[in-house]
């Protein structure tokens, strides 16, 4: 795999089957887009003709409905074979143009305002007849149609009364335009070489790739367009099994890398032990063994360890980078922000008090002779236990000898940024951390190439949260009832969804809540969001930390990780307007020390029935398992974890809430394809090498080039 620093052009030359190629080709070389649309088609669908493939219908109408003029149910689309008898234009050019047509039953008017009259002239010559479709309404006793959707001379019969899919939409693009754009993509497609495994096609009795994707472009009825029609689970299949077969090949190439064995003496791990105040609970204990176990293997360790809030991730971590030490190793741990990297710069330190070592930090604020000085212990192996930022990524960070890698909250990061820092030494074991409770369909897609394991209980101690939820009119009695508890010492969190008041949005903005507490709380409340420079932010959260600010009113920044064990309570204004990982997330930033702690949900009436289940299973439940998979359930696994930045590879077709039983079958087929092919050289490998090329999965016909 290539180097985190190398550019792209420095990469492994890759080049695409020519098959491929007009899919490839921009979106603005198809008929019809032009400097005008072709901004808009590529925020509607993406930039190349291949992203308008993928642009599936999300309805459909059904022009197949053709009755006599008599006979013409008002309210429906009505397919008619008329005569044009007479244009009626307007007598001024705020007046509609009317066109009256007959058939052997009646007579009905289509209406058009703004009409050009010669087009319509051209359209709708005299005397000749016409098909047209469109929606026939009631108007003053009288049938008429407004602006026909389709006018056509007889000829056309066929073509016009068909079933018609009808495409998502941004503003400029018209139904007409889109699906007019996507045919001409589609006219694009290629016939390629099966990759799927004939027994799995027979069984679910799939079409080939290419007259799959022209199935869900032409459905017939409703039920062609739900997940589990047969030409959408072929396609979604057939990107499952992409996504898998590259995670696999990375998991290949890692595991053919050469590994080193790293026994530790156990020594350092003792004297933590040692020192806790408590015991670790039996989620820990057989994480730090499982883990324990991967480094003194051969191979490479590859392992996510996932742990709801407040778990006990950090002390399994430091157990891990303990063991690195202990076997003459280095050990880094790479948060994605700088409050985080400190924060468990912190943590570390104190842990590891007992063991003798102080853990080094390195971040992007660190310049001139702090930086070198840093950059100095790292290299010579002075500093054996190194905590940062993506800092450490940089090709000026040379380590003396990197035994382990620690990587917090991956969802952060990209899927092959988790290996970048590993590359940092030779044979360096890997451990992934996520604070992110994932339901296990999302693992197997994000996480395909790595082991994995569960801290499920929590550290003796915790209390549980109190979770209410309330209508935003009790604010006033909410707001009440925060002053008391300021008053006896508590801290709180106050969260809005967004920074400032927009015409387009009726949430309450961070800046504006905060005027208002800070009118009724002066001095006491402080600000964050991500509109902030990084220094701002890090310096009202340290306030907070240290009691100095003691209402924090905020955004989704303070979503993961930081760990202020004074604050008691957590409102979450316009509660409704959140995902349940989120609301998850920002509720488990209390509850975290021996205190009773509450979240109040605030919502705005009246709630969808989705917004309701999601608040009545925030108050049912606080474990972060449940709470994944009832997410995926009703939001689907795009939204799951939260952004767009969820590691998770950006599906075009998989829906993994439907297609969860398909990942299975598709992990299955990877595995056992690399077991027999391991460079995908047979038949069936080469093309399944033009598989990985259409989704987009090159990384994986590199890894087999360098592999």
């Amino acid at each position: 795999m290539a180097s985190p620093n190398r550019s792209q052009s420095d990469r492994p030359s890759i080049v695409r089957p020519p098959s491929l190629n007009p899919l490839f080709a921009p979106v603005e070389s198809l008929p019809g887009i032009g400097p005008r649309t072709v901004k808009l088609f590529a925020a509607l669908a993406g930039e190349r003709v291949l992203d308008l493939c993928w642009h599936l219908p999300s309805g459909l109408i059904d022009r197949r409905y053709a009755p006599s003029i008599a006979g013409a149910e008002a309210g429906r689309i009505c397919t008619l074979t008329v005569r044009v008898a007479e244009h009626r234009p307007g007598r001024t050019t705020r007046q509609p143009y009317r066109i009256l047509v007959e058939d052997d039953s009646g007579a009905m008017e289509l209406v058009f305002f703004h009409g050009k009259p010669d087009y319509l002239m051209r359209s709708y010559p005299p005397g000749q007849t016409r098909i047209v479709s469109g929606r026939v309404e009631l108007y003053d006793g009288h049938l008429q149609m407004t602006h026909p959707d389709h006018v056509g001379p007889p000829s056309e019969a066929e073509a016009i009364m068909r079933v018609e899919p009808t495409y998502p939409l941004t503003a400029g693009l018209t139904q007409r335009m889109v699906a007019k754009a996507v045919a001409a993509a589609l006219k694009r497609l290629p016939t390629l070489p099966e990759w799927g495994e004939p027994n799995l096609l027979a069984r679910e009795g799939w079409q080939p790739w290419k007259e799959s994707l022209l199935a869900a472009h032409h459905p017939h009825e409703a039920a062609d367009l739900e997940p589990l029609s047969p030409a959408r689970r072929r396609l979604a299949y057939d990107e499952l099994l992409a996504n898998q077969l590259a995670l696999q090949l990375m998991r290949q190439t890692m595991k053919r890398a050469r590994g080193r064995p790293l026994e530790g003496t156990g020594a350092l791990l003792a004297r933590l032990r040692d020192a806790l105040p408590f015991q670790l609970t039996g989620s820990q204990e057989l994480a730090i063994e499982e883990i324990t176990k991967d480094m003194a293997g051969p191979e490479r360790m590859l392992r996510l360890l996932q742990g709801d809030v407040g778990s006990g991730k950090t002390l399994v971590a430091l157990a891990a980078m303990l063991t690195a030490v202990e076997a003459g190793t280095q050990a880094a741990m790479m948060a994605p922000t700088e409050i985080l990297a400190r924060q468990h710069h912190a943590k570390i330190a104190e842990l590891a008090a007992a063991t003798g070592l102080e853990p080094l930090l390195l971040t992007g604020r660190d310049k001139g002779k702090e930086r070198e000085r840093k950059l100095a212990e790292i290299e010579s192996g002075e500093a054996k236990l190194i905590v940062g930022t993506h800092a450490l990524f940089q090709e000026s960070v040379v380590f003396q000898d990197l035994g382990c890698a620690v990587v917090d909250e991956q969802h952060r990061f990209g899927v092959h940024q988790r290996l970048s820092l590993s590359r940092k030494g030779a044979g360096v074991d890997l451990l992934v951390m996520t604070a992110t409770p994932i339901p296990r369909t999302l693992v197997l897609a994000a996480y395909g190439d790595m082991d994995v394991t569960r801290l499920t209980d929590k550290p003796p101690g915790r209390t549980p949260i109190d979770t209410r939820v309330l209508a935003v009119e009790r604010l006033e009695e909410v707001i009440e009832g925060i002053a008391r508890r300021l008053a006896a010492g508590a801290q709180v969190y106050w969260v809005c969804p967004l920074v400032e008041e927009s015409e387009d949005s009726d949430m309450i903005a961070a800046e504006a809540r905060y005027q208002v507490l800070n009118e009724r709380f002066p001095g006491q409340v402080g600000l964050v969001h991500g509109q902030l420079k990084g220094e701002e932010k890090d310096a009202a959260m340290q306030r907070f930390l240290a009691g100095e600010t003691r209402l924090l009113v905020a955004t989704t920044v303070i979503e993961v990780g930081v760990d202020v064990p004074r604050a008691t309570i957590m409102v979450i204004e316009q509660a409704e307007r959140f995902g349940l990982a989120q609301l998850h997330q920002l509720r488990g930033r209390v509850g975290r020390g021996s205190e009773a702690s509450t979240c109040l949900l605030l919502y705005k009436p009246p709630l969808s029935e989705n917004a309701r289940r999601r608040l009545t299973i925030m108050r049912e439940t606080e474990d972060g398992f449940v709470i994944a998979e009832e997410d995926l359930k009703l939001r689907g696994a795009g939204e799951v974890l939260g952004t767009r930045q969820s590691g998770l590879p950006e599906t075009r077709v998989a829906d993994l809430a439907s297609h969860g039983d398909l990942l299975s079958i598709a992990r299955d087929d990877a595995a056992l394809l690399l077991t027999l092919d391991p460079e995908l050289t047979s038949p069936r490998g080469q093309a399944l090498r033009v598989l990985l090329y259409l989704f987009e999965r090159e990384e994986g016909v590199r890894l087999l080039r360098s592999g």
